[in-house]
């Protein structure tokens, strides 16, 4: 192997851990309800794949989110095994208390890097859904369990256009400073590039190292596995990915959906890195959520899956 290729490689991670967030953010945008039933066996299929964590639904008001009136429901039906965190995003006292009933083991909060995404997509201003998350990460720490932070928008806003990584810095401070366990780092819109990331982090310094950081990409533009990539190399070692690449947000026009599990997959284990996760389980996992759908899903490993392509990298994918 040449020097230059050897110290490339040496860059990335020899494992990475991928949080599944298709039952939550890949499936709030579907138009159509999906059935409880449906919801509750995806999250199982995926379970079985071996993931460390699904974020299982949310407790958001149901008139805004229609699609997740169920989250009760479908988060008490899924059991605890192998040691997987069923985790649900919060909005407020209100669904915590919710999501507390229904024996959730880890809570997800949510603000934004921009003033204009958090007003649409929260009805409040920057500083209010940081009142707001104040209130469920006390609940939360007095109830013993961890808190991840969302930060959407952290390289730009559909309505505000780019975001400056110093506006990232001051929530991700706000976020830390309140108690939050983990920072996610939410590319709402699917607009960066390699570059962006880099400036993203460069901007955290001091604040956010790449290790103690969970990254949540889309792929709207299909710059998703290329941002992965690189943030790896970076030393990013946490991610979030929606299984065949469901999703997109409902308060963000033009998003597509996140960036597909099984592509992350790929990237990971063809690059000799770890994961533990059963990629035909995986796959397993897609197709009944695209028959329940009545559709196709659009990561790409579900094209060249049906026509054979990945074949010939299943027997170093599966199980790593």
């Amino acid at each position: 192997m040449p020097d230059s290729t050897r110290s490339f490689m040496s860059a990335l991670p020899a494992d990475v851990r991928i949080t599944e967030v298709g039952p939550r953010d890949g499936l709030q945008n579907e138009k159509e309800l999906v059935q409880t039933t449906d919801k509750i066996r995806f999250v199982e299929l995926l379970a079985e794949a071996g993931f460390p964590e699904i974020e299982v639904t949310s407790f958001v008001n149901p008139r805004w989110v229609p699609q997740l009136a169920d989250a009760a429901e479908v988060l008490a039906a899924v059991p605890r095994r192998g040691g997987l965190i069923r985790s649900a995003l919060v909005p407020n006292g209100k669904g915590l208390e919710r999501a507390l009933l229904a024996g959730v083991d880890k809570i997800a909060v949510f603000t934004a890097a921009s003033e204009a995404f958090s007003q649409r997509n929260t009805n409040a201003t920057i500083e209010e859904s940081l009142v707001r998350v104040r209130e469920v990460v006390g609940g939360a720490k007095a109830a013993g369990l961890p808190v991840r932070g969302y930060v959407s928008c952290v390289v730009a806003c559909p309505y505000a256009g780019p975001i400056e990584p110093a506006q990232v810095r001051t929530i991700v401070d706000r976020l830390l400073g309140i108690g939050v366990d983990e920072i996610d780092l939410g590319e709402t819109i699917g607009v960066a590039a390699p570059a962006d990331i880099e400036r993203l982090y460069d901007g955290l310094q001091g604040v956010l190292a790449p290790e103690a950081s969970t990254l949540h990409l889309h792929d709207t533009r299909g710059g998703g596995l290329a941002c992965a990539f690189r943030a790896m190399q970076i030393g990013v070692r946490s991610f979030d990915a929606s299984c065949g690449g469901l999703g997109g947000c409902p308060f963000a026009p033009g998003a597509a959906g996140n960036l597909a599990t099984e592509d992350l997959l790929h990237l990971c284990h063809r690059s000799g890195i770890r994961t533990g996760i059963d990629r035909e389980k995986l796959l397993a996992a897609g197709r009944y959520m695209a028959a329940a759908l009545g559709r196709r899903l659009p990561g790409r490993s579900f094209a060249a899956d049906a026509t054979g392509a990945s074949a010939s990298s299943a027997t170093t994918c599966a199980g790593s």
